[in-house]
């Protein structure tokens, strides 16, 4: 592959939101009735040290593999597997060179796959396991499965082994709840420095009925927080936490939003729309740079210090 192919690498993430439980931390977050999950790197990280970010990382191949078919047939079988029918993305830039796709074809559309990506990385990188069981009807508000007994020897399975979260599907008779996972938005990581990791990364969002537990690996990721947007903004600004722009941009999109049940409604509302591919514009300087994201290039500058 030439090197222009190879600079996109495809990725997932999910934003979990739950109802909070306990009084705002502010009056100002006293305007919003739910978290979001935000995982700290570890610092030693490759990518993003010590950012907090939402639970996410690389599509593997076992992620689109023959093998799920069984798994999902008592809920769904192809071609959509109950997905409803999005759009198409919506391109915001030129055509740009995205890498390039598996030659083989899999029944398991990249709707599906990017979604059990999501799925397995939340419990390799939380515990948290967004599983459906057969027979069961997905509710309303998605539900967190518990945790197998042998929860460490399972992610430490399935970090060596993507295929294994397949093997621990069909342990607990369950499928991925793909239905929970409601498509937001798509990231193109921009060019920063000669060398640096690129994704194109799927973002989805799942509104949960209560707040499961947390099982920190402290592999990828060493603290966590649930915490509603505008707190986490405000600790932003306060230099108490730092954020990647795609999760500076999204957590400003969430404050758009004062419920659970409103982001949930305006989540199925816009499932036929689908999503715009966003590049962020990169400006370097001798000391810093800046990233110019969609729609804010009049107030929303991120001027990031450069490690």
């Amino acid at each position: 592959m030439q090197g222009s192919l190879r600079q996109w690498r495809r990725a997932a993430t999910l934003m979990l939101a739950v109802g909070r439980a306990h009084p705002a931390p502010s009056p100002a977050a006293a305007a919003e009735d739910y978290e979001v999950l935000l995982m700290q790197r570890t610092r030693s990280s490759g990518f993003l040290p010590g950012a907090y970010v939402f639970p996410g990382g690389v599509l593997e191949a076992a992620d689109s593999s023959t093998d799920w078919l069984p798994v999902f047939q008592p809920h769904h079988g192809p071609p959509s597997f109950g997905l409803p029918l999005s759009g198409q993305p919506r391109e915001t830039y030129p055509d740009v060179a995205l890498g390039l796709r598996p030659s083989s074809y899999s029944p398991i559309p990249d709707d599906v796959a990017f979604r059990i990506c999501a799925i397995r990385e939340t419990f390799e990188e939380s515990g948290v396991l967004l599983l459906l069981p057969t027979g069961a009807k997905a509710p309303h508000l998605a539900r967190a499965h518990a945790p197998p007994a042998d929860l460490a020897a399972w992610r430490a399975k399935i970090l060596e082994d993507p295929g294994q979260f397949l093997q621990l599907c069909q342990r607990l008779g369950c499928a991925p709840n793909i239905w929970a996972l409601q498509e937001w938005s798509n990231w193109l990581t921009p060019f920063v420095r000669k060398g640096g990791r690129r994704f194109d990364t799927k973002f989805y969002i799942c509104c949960l009925q209560s707040k499961p537990q947390i099982f920190l690996d402290m592999q990828e990721a060493i603290n966590y927080e649930w915490i509603c947007p505008t707190e986490a903004m405000k600790k932003f600004a306060h230099e108490e936490i730092w954020l990647p722009p795609p999760q500076f941009y999204e957590i400003r999109r969430l404050m758009n939003f004062a419920s659970l049940l409103d982001l949930h409604k305006f989540c199925l509302d816009r499932i036929s729309e689908g999503c715009e591919r966003w590049l962020p514009i990169t400006l370097k300087t001798l000391d810093s740079t800046l990233q110019l994201l969609p729609d804010t290039l009049a107030s929303q500058v991120i001027s990031l210090l450069l490690s």
